[in-house]
């Protein structure tokens, strides 16, 4: 049988590729978007940003000496390529499941990977770092970033930006425009005036005119504007110039014969520099091009049917029950105003974008500038909602304490993928919220145990005076009815879903309180459904704690601060006690893998449950025989 992928298969590290002759590279590229495309559809993962980067990721290891030059890759959905090209070729199908390669790159899974990322808009600040260091260290080490266009909307991308230009560092930063379809100025002429002005030859005239026109400044300074506007008749590069980064482009993201040479001038070239690279998302599959967003993440597929192909009703998740409570509330609450830092269609607000288009904010990625911006709506009256991952909420922490809690306005936040992510890693997991909102005052905080208990949780955080937060997991619940109306929760209130005789009580915070209900059976043991973290029930914590010999906590978070922490600390300033006991997240970073594996792996099953209580139980009695001098 024919080699499907000859001259990939001939490629283990980019010293294989640096290898090729040039005019081989575009057959390479070729290969290596059948296999992308080939791998992920069998297994599911990223494809459309990976589809997009191809002739990039090959033109760049292709020119720069990796892993001795930095290459840093923003967020990470985009390199998928990269890992193929850097001896990962044969472990791609394992991307994202347990024991396999990692979603983003990742530090210590390959030297390739210099910086770990997840989060977005993190690329220039590190590479500057690097370049920084490289610098101290004498060495002549290049340092590149790429970042997309959308991660371009955050501040911290325009701060470290300004640093780049200040400090003069040798820094080359890669923008993929990836939204912008290929313009007419994006082809021979302005091709051929990048690679002018990239050139060593442009570069060393304006170089040695400056030189000699510093001797002379209004010469000078009137030099320098007529190079702004000649530049800016040719390339919309203003603002990077206004900081003092050279900028270059754009150019046709996928023309390896473009590419290689610019990126040859300006890897010589010294200073911050920023080149302009137009790509397509999905691109080399129609239907990722004509639907970016239904290919960024895909399962399993048949490419010559696409992702429409056999596909059963989904399941009812969280996003969806928080976008349908919007869309009623906002019916009946003309006050409701809903924000979002670019996650739309993963929160769930794709139809309330459509039917409440004047009362919806797509901040982009600005999560701290949503949180404030929520603030001054709730200044004015309004009801804002923020709607954010637990992840990405870690990002606005400072907006959270300080312009929202401490003037105690009422801003709710629904947050999404709550707990364990699975696939995505420990990047964006979760795993902390609980423990960081629970130490701000004014917060109220809830998590539901089911569907119903979201959309009514939502509903009482809106009608608060202050600010709430509803903490939901990622995915579907147990698949409880979801009422019609609106109504509230009683504030405060837990609820006991099992009396047991077996002197022991779960305490389950949110989605654990199905894993506890199962554990119960075997423990034969009280469970109390708690709903709220802040406040918690004092009476049925007075209730559990007079009535039990051991009282255990559960929660998908961090056990370190979380909320049984809190219930243990409530106890103590009463002198109540009652042993507790705390099942949670551990004091480590979980990998990536299902989210059912990622459960197992921390006891947050029914089985988990029971192992973990039968032992605490043993150590009591063998500590109580001991006490009696039994031995």
């Amino acid at each position: 049988m024919a080699n499907v992928y000859p001259l990939l298969e001939t490629i283990d590290s980019p010293e294989d590729l640096r290898r090729l002759p040039e005019p081989r590279l575009a057959a390479l590229a070729g290969e290596l978007r059948a296999f992308l495309l080939d791998t992920v559809s069998r297994n599911g993962g990223h494809l459309g940003a990976g589809l997009g980067t191809v002739e990039l990721t090959i033109a760049l290891h292709y020119v720069f000496q990796t892993p001795q030059d930095r290459l840093v890759w923003d967020v990470g959905h985009q390199t998928y390529p990269h890992k193929i090209l850097t001896g990962r070729r044969d472990r791609l199908a394992s991307i994202r499941k347990t024991g396999g390669l990692a979603p983003f790159p990742k530090r210590d899974e390959s030297p390739f990977d210099t910086f770990g990322t997840g989060h977005s808009s993190t690329s220039i600040s590190a590479a500057l770092g690097m370049a920084l260091a490289a610098r101290r260290q004498d060495s002549s080490r290049k340092c590149v970033a790429v970042i997309g266009d959308g991660a371009m909307t955050a501040g911290m991308a325009f701060e470290a930006l300004d640093q780049a230009g200040d400090v003069g560092a040798d820094l080359l930063i890669i923008l993929n425009d990836n939204e912008m379809s290929i313009s007419p100025n994006v082809g021979a002429l302005s091709g051929y005036l990048t690679r002018l002005l990239s050139g060593r030859l442009y570069s060393g005239l304006r170089e040695g005119g400056k030189r000699v026109l510093r001797q002379l400044p209004p010469a000078h300074e009137l030099a320098r504007r007529v190079e702004g506007h000649v530049k800016g008749m040719t390339a919309p590069g203003t603002l990077f110039e206004e900081l003092n980064i050279d900028y270059y482009g754009p150019v046709d993201g996928h023309d390896l014969d473009a590419l290689v040479p610019v990126l040859r001038n300006l890897r010589t070239a010294g200073g911050p520099r920023l080149l302009h690279v137009v790509t397509r998302k999905g691109k080399g599959y129609e239907p990722a091009e004509s639907d970016p967003v239904g290919y960024h993440g895909v399962s399993p597929f048949d490419p010559s049917q696409g992702l429409s192909a056999g596909k059963g009703p989904s399941k009812v998740t969280y996003s969806k029950i928080f976008g349908d409570w919007l869309c009623d509330m906002a019916k009946a609450e003309p006050r409701l105003m809903a924000i979002t830092p670019a996650m739309r269609e993963g929160s769930g607000m794709v139809r309330y974008s459509e039917e409440f288009p004047e009362r919806y904010f797509d901040v982009g990625i600005a999560e701290q500038h949503a949180v404030t911006l929520a603030a001054g709506m709730a200044c004015e009256g309004l009801r804002p909602v923020v709607a954010i991952y637990s992840t990405f909420l870690q990002r606005a922490y400072d907006q959270l304490i300080h312009d929202v809690a401490l003037q105690n306005l009422p801003v709710l936040f629904a947050i999404d993928r709550a707990g364990l992510v699975g696939p995505d890693g420990p990047t964006h997991a979760g795993a902390f919220d609980l423990s960081f909102l629970r130490c701000i005052p004014n917060m109220v905080i809830m998590a539901p145990a089911d569907e119903a208990e979201c959309r009514r949780m939502l509903s009482t955080g809106l009608g608060l005076e202050g600010p709430s937060a509803v903490r939901y997991p990622r995915g579907g619940g147990p698949g409880t009815a979801v009422p019609d109306d609106l109504e509230p929760l009683p504030l405060g209130e837990a609820e006991l879903r099992r009396s047991g005789g077996g002197g022991i009580a779960l305490l389950a915070f949110g989605s654990m309180l199905t894993p506890a209900l199962e554990a119960a059976e075997d423990l034969d043991a009280t469970v109390a459904n708690m709903r709220f973290v802040k406040p918690l029930d004092g009476n049925m914590l007075q209730r559990l704690a007079s009535g039990h010999r051991l009282l255990v906590t559960i929660e998908e978070n961090a056990v370190a601060g979380g909320v049984g922490s809190a219930v243990a600390e409530w106890l103590a300033a009463r002198d109540l006690n009652v042993p507790v006991r705390h099942i949670g997240l551990e004091d480590r970073y979980l990998p990536h893998g299902s989210r059912e594996d990622l459960l197992a792996a921390a006891g947050l099953t029914g089985s988990g449950i029971v192992k973990a209580v039968e032992g605490w139980v043993r150590e009591a009695r063998s500590e109580r025989r001991e006490a009696r001098g039994e031995g």
